[in-house]
């Protein structure tokens, strides 16, 4: 259900208008279908948030995004060393305890819930989506899980972003489950046997890899397809070089 609901959003957002950033559009449609005030993504590195706000649904969610890279401390930070949810129903209950120069700050903006989802791929951090609110209160289960397929959607559009310009007329390859480019379709066969995954999810390891290895998709597909790099499941990045592997 999760998976199709991902599918959906990204859908919707491949063929919206094309003078508008993907994420940007992203942003609008889960600020639409859920119960925030704003919205935010940002990339983030294994040392914390790189300080690039992808896209934000207005200026104080922007604001907000950039100052926790500035204090190096907030639900967007912790959410991506963690790689789980933080979920802050209540900010003026340990707001400020937890992240006491952010949480006073935050308030002070008159947002008193965030929800701060990872974006990541194995190992690999990509980014952060922030839902900010200027009500306190829990997101109802539903809710919960709109949101999640919303990070994964995300997920799917960062990397994406890594190796298609916006305006190129690639947006139609969100949809599909691998690029046009011949070597790349090889590749993801490839990482499919080697993970035992489907073809979506292999392809989003390949592009998480390029992404943290700040490659080409393309450059890390022609090691992958000649059997320089091999895809595991071991913890450092999740892949291991391969020199003469059969």
């Amino acid at each position: 259900m999760r998976n199709r609901r991902v599918a959906e959003i990204l859908s919707v957002i491949s063929h919206g208008d094309e003078q508008v950033a993907l994420i940007a559009r992203l942003c609008a449609e889960c600020l639409a279908a859920l119960p925030v005030s704003g919205v935010g993504v940002a990339l983030m590195t294994t040392d914390g948030p790189s300080g690039v706000v992808l896209a934000a649904t207005d200026g104080r969610a922007r604001q907000l995004e950039e100052l926790q890279f500035a204090l190096g401390e907030g639900p967007c930070v912790e959410a991506s060393g963690s790689g789980r949810p933080v979920l802050r129903s209540d900010l003026t209950v340990a707001g400020s305890a937890r992240w006491p120069r952010f949480g006073a700050a935050v308030l002070e903006a008159g947002v008193h819930a965030i929800f701060a989802f990872p974006l990541r791929v194995g190992a690999i951090r990509v980014g952060v989506l922030d839902l900010y609110r200027d009500t306190s209160g829990a997101l109802s289960a539903l809710d919960l899980t709109e949101a999640m397929a919303f990070a994964d959607a995300a997920t799917v559009v960062a990397l994406h972003l890594q190796d298609h310009d916006e305006h190129d007329g690639a947006n139609s390859a969100l949809t599909g489950p691998i690029d046009s480019q011949a070597e790349v379709h090889q590749a993801t066969g490839m990482i499919t046997i080697q993970l035992r995954i489907g073809l979506a999810e292999a392809l989003l390891r390949l592009r998480a890899h390029a992404y943290a290895s700040g490659r080409t998709v393309s450059a890390v597909a022609a090691d992958v397809v000649n059997r320089r790099l091999y895809f595991d499941d071991s913890e450092p990045g999740t892949t291991t070089t391969q020199q003469n592997r059969p």
